[in-house]
C-alpha cells in the first residue's frame, strides 16, 4: 500500500486526530493539488510490508509547485498540522515510549530527500515534537490561538464576558438566529463583508463549496447566521470541530451593523454548539491586536502553540520577498 492509504486506514483508528489532518479534509482544501503523507514506522516492523500498526507518527503534507520552485505549507483554511503522534501520547502499540528526536531526525531526512525549497507547518498544541525539530535547526515560532475549555456552566462562561460584550448582547435581543443559511449564500455574504471594509475574499467560491461539502457530509461543520428584525444578514460564522475542539473558523460581519449586537450573539450561538457537542471552543486565534482582543472579551484564555519551518535553498528566501509572499503561509 502507498503512504497515503496506510494513512487513510490508520487515521480511522485515532480518536484524537484534528479535524485539519484527517484525509477527508486533506481532498476538501488540496482539490487541484498534491497531497501526501509521510510515515514513521516502528524500529522493528518490517521494511516490505508495512502495517497500520507498525505506524508511529505520521506527517500529512500539501506541496506546492510554482516553475522550478517546491515548498510544502498550510493548505487554506487549515490551522494544524505537521507531525502527530499516534494516539498523541508517545507510546507505540506495545505501550513502549516513543524516541522522539529518531522520529524528528526520520522526517528531516525525508523532507531532505523531496528536494523542496521550502517547509513550513502550523504544529498542535503540546506538540511535543517542538524541541526535538528544533534541536535539528529548524525556526521555531510561538502562535497564539485563544479557547473557553469549560463550557459546562453556561451562565458562568457568560459570567466571563467583559461587560462591553454582555452590553453588546443586550442590543442584540431584537436579532434573530439563522441556522438555514446555504454555502453560496454564506460565500456571497462572506464576500459582500470584505467588499465592504475595501478588502478582497481570500478563498474562492469552489473552494468553499467543496469544503462546506465534506465537512457536512462528515457531520463535522454547521453555519451560523444573525439577522435582523427586517430579515438583513449582520453576521454569520463557519464552524468545524473534531473529538476534541470546535473551531470559529470563518466568521463574517457586515460594518453597517457594527452596533447591533450582532457579533456578540453569533460567539455565543457558536459556544452553545460547543458546549452541545462537548468540546473546546478554540476561536482559531489571531496575529492581529484587535481581533486578539476582541476575543480576550469572551473569556478566553490565550494557548500558545508553534510553527515549524526552515529554508533549504537561500534562494527561496530571496524569492519569496521579492514576490511578497513570505507571509502568505498558505497554499491558494
Amino acid at each position: 500500500m502507498t503512504n497515503k492509504e496506510l494513512y487513510i486506514q490508520w487515521a480511522k483508528q485515532q480518536d484524537e486526530l484534528p479535524v485539519f489532518m484527517q484525509p477527508w479534509w486533506m481532498d476538501a482544501v488540496s482539490a487541484g493539488k498534491s497531497w501526501d503523507v509521510l510515515l514513521h514506522f516502528s524500529t522493528t516492523s518490517d521494511p516490505q510490508n508495512r502495517k497500520v500498526e507498525d505506524i508511529e507518527a505520521v506527517l500529512p503534507y500539501l506541496l506546492c509547485k510554482r516553475l522550478w520552485m517546491r515548498w510544502i505549507v498550510m493548505p487554506q483554511q487549515t490551522q494544524i498540522g505537521g507531525i502527530w503522534l499516534t494516539r498523541n501520547g508517545g507510546f507505540n502499540a506495545q505501550n513502549e515510549l516513543i524516541d522522539l528526536p529518531s522520529i524528528a531526525e526520520d522526517f528531516a531526512s525525508q523532507l531532505q530527500a523531496m528536494k523542496i525549497h521550502y517547509y513550513y507547518q502550523q504544529y498542535p498544541i503540546g506538540s511535543r515534537m517542538i524541541g526535538p525539530m528544533q534541536a535539528l535547526r529548524f525556526k521555531v515560532r510561538e502562535r497564539v490561538t485563544y479557547q473557553i475549555d469549560d463550557l459546562h456552566d453556561l451562565d458562568k462562561v457568560v459570567d466571563c464576558f467583559s461587560k462591553n460584550k454582555k452590553r453588546q448582547l443586550q442590543k442584540a435581543i431584537t436579532l434573530n438566529v439563522d441556522k438555514s443559511l446555504t454555502p453560496e449564500q454564506f460565500y456571497s455574504f462572506h464576500r459582500l463583508c470584505m467588499a465592504l471594509q475595501k478588502k478582497e475574499i481570500s478563498y474562492s467560491r469552489e473552494f468553499f463549496l467543496v469544503l462546506q461539502r465534506k465537512t457536512e457530509r462528515e457531520q463535522q461543520s454547521q453555519i451560523i447566521a444573525i439577522r435582523n428584525a427586517d430579515g438583513e444578514l449582520c453576521a454569520a460564522a463557519f464552524l468545524v470541530w473534531d473529538k476534541q475542539r470546535m473551531y470559529y473558523l470563518i466568521p463574517c460581519f457586515n460594518p453597517l451593523y457594527k452596533e447591533s449586537g450582532a457579533n456578540a450573539l453569533l460567539v455565543l450561538e457558536a459556544i452553545k454548539l460547543a458546549r452541545e457537542k462537548g468540546v473546546i471552543f478554540d476561536f482559531e486565534g489571531s496575529t492581529r491586536r484587535g481581533t486578539a482582543a476582541h476575543y480576550k472579551q469572551f473569556g478566553s484564555e490565550k494557548k500558545i502553540y508553534h510553527s515549524v519551518e526552515k529554508y533549504y535553498r537561500p534562494l527561496f528566501r530571496i524569492v519569496m520577498l521579492i514576490n511578497k509572499i513570505r507571509n502568505l503561509r498558505y497554499c491558494n
